[in-house]
């Protein structure tokens, strides 16, 4: 085994690392709702996210994993610093997402990802230009703003809709009715976050192994785009997706399921709702966007359906300053990382 090899197996590791912790961190945006509504138990309701994450693989394609993976030139990094940058990539998103969840914050492992592999590519180049593809990056920051304006707008039309449609139905009837609902709207919404998550790690392992030139991978000569994702890569980033939920974000759970407003079932089934035809679009795309975003705007959007002061903005507003914070936390934790990285091999040399 060659000493590249081994690197590449590492990186391999913490990319599905990643994937695992992204798999917990956003386990409570898959389960909150559910089981703030008491519809599934805690136990039961990580089992059925998990299942939806990984079979999510059958639905949606690669083009979100392609977006991550070619959102920055490798090309123009030195060929023998590219797995570096990689490796200082997943550092500055795992930290980062280390530190909200412990902070109990749900905010974005997309964009810490992101904001990583640029993080680290700009202090590998020196300098943005030309680096970054702009068209990606504009699509994905575009989507910061829009994903939970899309959920909050849905949310409230849903839950309107569903206002109308019941006014003359009884509220046991109604709770009875969306209780078998959410069953529905909760495995879409985990379909939805497995179709677009997962697929932010696959693009990053399929960088790796096409700079660690692994199964004679390699970029197209003339787009410098990413080659397919193979099959075993994108199982894998699913499962470990899978595992990730399984293992739950208790600390989370409670911020999302509760401290933004008080869901009831009918309320649970349109948020979740709203969130799974959200990202059903973006991933459909190839848009890399935030499960966290779409799930609390559609919260709020179904909270705001009774009065604004359902809402518990002082909450929401918390969680919008770590959606800011994500992308440059990251991005700075990774070109410090790889920093340290460059004057060890530095003294090495």
């Amino acid at each position: 085994m060659t000493a590249t090899f081994a690197f590449v197996l590492i990186l391999v590791f913490l990319a599905l690392l990643f994937d695992y912790i992204n798999g917990f961190h956003d386990a409570a945006n898959s389960i909150a709702t559910v089981v703030s509504t008491r519809v599934l138990s805690p136990g039961m309701a990580v089992v059925w996210a998990a299942f939806f994450n990984f079979i999510a693989f059958a639905v949606f394609g690669t083009r979100v994993a392609k977006a991550i993976g070619d959102g920055v030139r490798m090309d123009l990094i030195a060929p023998d610093l590219r797995l570096y940058v990689l490796l200082c990539a997943l550092l500055g998103a795992i930290l980062w997402n280390l530190i909200t969840w412990y902070l109990g914050l749900p905010t974005s492992s997309s964009h810490a990802l992101l904001g990583g592999y640029a993080g680290a590519a700009i202090a590998a180049y020196g300098c943005y230009h030309n680096l970054l593809k702009t068209e990606i990056w504009f699509r994905t920051l575009k989507f910061i703003v829009l994903s939970p304006l899309i959920g909050m707008v849905l949310g409230f039309v849903l839950m309107t809709a569903v206002y109308w449609i019941f006014r003359n139905t009884a509220p046991s009837r109604v709770d009875k009715v969306f209780r078998k609902g959410q069953l529905i709207s909760a495995a879409a919404f985990s379909l939805g976050h497995g179709g677009n998550d997962a697929q932010k790690t696959m693009g990053i392992i399929t960088a790796v192994l096409t700079a660690g030139n692994v199964w004679g991978l390699q970029y197209d000569p003339n787009t410098k785009a990413l080659p397919g994702i193979p099959i075993s890569v994108v199982l894998a980033a699913h499962a470990a997706i899978a595992l990730g939920t399984l293992s739950g974000g208790w600390r989370i759970v409670h911020t999302m399921g509760s401290k933004i407003t008080k869901l009831k079932p009918v309320g649970g089934f349109c948020a979740e709702s709203a969130a799974a035809l959200t990202l059903a679009y973006v991933t459909l795309t190839g848009t890399p966007v935030s499960t966290t975003h779409t799930i609390t705007g559609a919260i709020v959007g179904v909270g705001a359906t009774r009065r604004l002061s359902a809402v518990k903005w002082g909450v929401a507003g918390r969680i919008v300053w770590a959606w800011i914070l994500t992308i440059p936390a990251a991005g700075l934790i990774a070109a410090l990382s790889f920093a340290l990285v460059r004057l060890i091999l530095h003294l090495q040399g």
